[in-house]
């Protein structure tokens, strides 16, 4: 039995044991500023902005990982990762909202939800969901570490992509100053996106 994947006619058994592997033949992250995700069913297009720095990404669940300079002042970059789970993983959008919403806390002690501003957006056909917000940033370092950010006037742009093959997460967080210097380009980078 013969299967084709991608225009390339291959042994099913050959296809278990590659796909058993790897998945390089699936997921393909090009070094060029365009960046192409593959499926069998479209293809995920987005461009990176100039003056971001294309990083390597530190998981298989991050598709693209980006350093955005610091403003001048700031102590730090800005940091964005594109993630993508899976077909049905990750969660909803709202539930992904409320999540990032909830790595940010007021000095005053008021609710962060209320200063958070929310968005539903159409990009060339694909539902998009985004959220702004600014105050203290406490996400978790990395996942299941028990150690949390601590950094005062962060703000967090983040978006959910809704496609064909599933939900895709996109997080930017980093010093107020920082963020508001790429907005532009972050705005410019959702625009970018394309499932065909």
């Amino acid at each position: 039995m013969k299967a084709k994947i991608f225009g390339t006619v291959v042994l099913l058994p050959t296809l278990i044991i590659c796909l058993a592997c790897d998945n390089k033949g699936i997921t393909s992250i090009s070094n060029q500023q365009t960046t192409t995700v593959q499926n069998p069913a479209g293809e995920l297009k987005f461009k990176a902005p100039d003056g971001w720095t294309t990083e390597k990404a530190s998981s298989s669940m991050r598709i693209a990982q980006y350093k955005l300079p610091k403003a001048e002042g700031d102590k730090e970059d800005g940091s964005l990762v594109l993630y993508y789970f899976g077909a049905s993983q990750g969660g909803t959008a709202q539930a992904n909202i409320d999540r990032w919403i909830g790595q940010m806390h007021q000095a005053d002690g008021s609710d962060s939800k209320s200063k958070a501003k929310t968005e539903n957006l159409t990009i060339n056909g694909l539902k998009v969901t985004t959220v702004d917000v600014s105050g203290t940033y406490t996400a978790e370092m990395s996942p299941g570490s028990g150690s949390f950010h601590n950094d005062d006037n962060y703000r967090l742009r983040a978006a959910v992509i809704e496609t064909p093959k599933g939900n895709y997460f996109v997080k930017l967080a980093g010093p107020a100053k920082t963020i508001e210097r790429w907005d532009q380009a972050y705005n410019d980078y959702l625009k970018s996106f394309e499932f065909k």
